[in-house]
């Protein structure tokens, strides 16, 4: 990743924002929310072109750029050494928003739109995904925002893309909060972790098993907990010590994750208050509660049968 950028920044330096990632994971649906955001938006241009694009001055609004393997002049190397020399440019301030999702997501998406991959026209969509996985790689290791599409709807992409980027837009630093399951790996993209296992599980009271975090009675539960005041009090001073210092450095997003055994009870409780903690004091905050999406995209009544919350 860069370095983050200094306040050093004025109005002579060009906001671009370099959108990629596999096909399929929501590229166009974060093209278009650029759009609405008030970015200039090119899509598929031949990498040999923008550093002419770029030639003049500002254009005096964000830009976004849509890069993927089936660019003209795609290569890995190629793209990645754009990237560097982009991210080198005293008068371009770059992020590169990588598009991320679970290689079987893909698939079921394939599967559901009867639509062919576009680097396996002939082939199964699976034969496409691994080759684009294979080209577009070295870029996700590059990636200043990393988003994990999932489990998100379209909507809830583009609410997160508003919220990371409007703090890059100069409002300020956008923190998002986010509950998750060890069990299924932690989010990609997390600047920071918390892992809440230590916490009393509501998911052992057959009263709450099927309950979340969001429930006033798993929240009372949880709440009983001594350990949980203490713990609150010291991440949320934790916290706010470093918002200010990574905003300082020019920082404009910043995720936080917060764990569980299966993301149901006690990480949505737990992210919920933590959210809340820096709202009220003065910060840009959204959350979201991965597990609980996930289950709502899946049209799942419930967590998997016998899994711990």
């Amino acid at each position: 990743m860069n370095e983050p950028r200094t306040g050093s920044e004025t109005t002579d330096c060009q906001k671009l924002v370099i959108v990629t990632g596999p096909s399929g994971a929501g590229r166009s649906t974060a093209i278009a929310a650029l759009e609405d955001m008030g970015y200039e938006v090119i899509d598929n241009m031949p990498l040999s072109l923008v550093p002419r694009l770029l030639a003049g001055a500002p254009l005096g609004r964000p830009l976004a750029l849509g890069v993927d393997a089936r660019n003209r002049d795609f290569s890995p190397a190629r793209a990645l050494a754009l990237i560097e020399s982009l991210a080198a440019r005293p008068d371009v301030s770059l992020d590169l928003l990588y598009l991320d999702c679970a290689p079987e997501v893909l698939l079921r998406r394939y599967s559901e739109t009867r639509r062919r991959h576009p680097l396996a026209p002939d082939a199964s969509p699976e034969q496409g995904i691994a080759q684009e996985a294979g080209l577009i790689g070295p870029l996700r290791l590059r990636a200043d925002i990393l988003i994990d599409t999932s489990a998100l709807t379209p909507h809830q992409l583009r609410q997160d893309l508003r919220t990371r980027l409007m703090g890059a837009g100069g409002t300020g630093l956008a923190v998002a909060v986010q509950s998750f399951s060890f069990k299924r790996g932690a989010p990609g993209g997390l600047d920071l972790m918390f892992d809440v296992r230590f916490l009393r599980n509501p998911y052992w009271d057959p009263a709450l098993r099927d309950r979340t975090g969001l429930d006033a009675s798993v929240a009372a539960y949880i709440s009983a907990d001594p350990l949980l005041d203490v713990f609150e009090q010291k991440t949320t001073d934790l916290l706010l010590t470093l918002l200010p210092a990574y905003r300082n450095e020019g920082k404009a997003h910043l995720c936080v994750g917060i764990g569980c055994t299966g993301g149901q009870h006690r990480s949505v409780f737990v992210a919920g208050k933590l959210a809340t903690a820096l709202a009220d004091a003065g910060w840009q905050v959204s959350i979201r509660h991965r597990e609980l999406s996930r289950r709502a995209v899946m049209g799942a009544g419930r967590m998997d049968r016998g899994e711990e919350a």
